[in-house]
């Protein structure tokens, strides 16, 4: 399964939004120029967040999007199947070979289990463990 740049920027979006919580809404526009994205692009991706209740959107000279819910309910599973579709890593049928089909079975629920476990708020408190410390030496 490959995910597309809807769910990628989508996902983004959702960051973005997750970080300002309780803040108070954010334009689109401020999450395009500090993301390098087109705005036009990021207005046709949150149509479906705001039909699906993800996010509301607040008019006004100060309006924007704000989450509709608090950043640990929202999974990655929720955002992903909103503007990606179903999670399926292939199409099969019935006359597959059932081990085939049960591979790409486990292959689908594995990725469902990772993106449904990962929330928006685990998203923007990621810390990397693998960077590199910030020791400077002098030789």
């Amino acid at each position: 399964m490959k995910i597309s740049t809807k769910g990628r920027y989508g996902l983004t979006i959702m960051m973005e939004l997750a970080v300002k919580f309780g803040e108070g809404p954010t334009s689109l526009k401020s999450i395009a120029e500090r993301n390098q994205l087109s705005e036009h692009y990021l207005e046709q991706l949150v149509a479906p967040l705001r039909n699906a209740g993800l996010v509301k959107s607040i008019r006004g000279a100060y309006g924007g999007y704000i989450l509709s819910k608090d950043p640990e309910t929202i999974t990655s599973g929720d955002i992903i199947r909103i503007l990606e579709g179903p999670i399926s890593p292939v199409d099969f049928t019935e006359e597959d070979d059932p081990a085939k089909r049960q591979l790409w079975l486990r292959i689908r629920d594995s990725i469902a289990d990772v993106l449904d476990s990962t929330t928006l708020a685990d998203l923007i408190n990621f810390e990397d463990a693998g960077k590199p410390d910030s020791y400077m030496f002098y030789i």
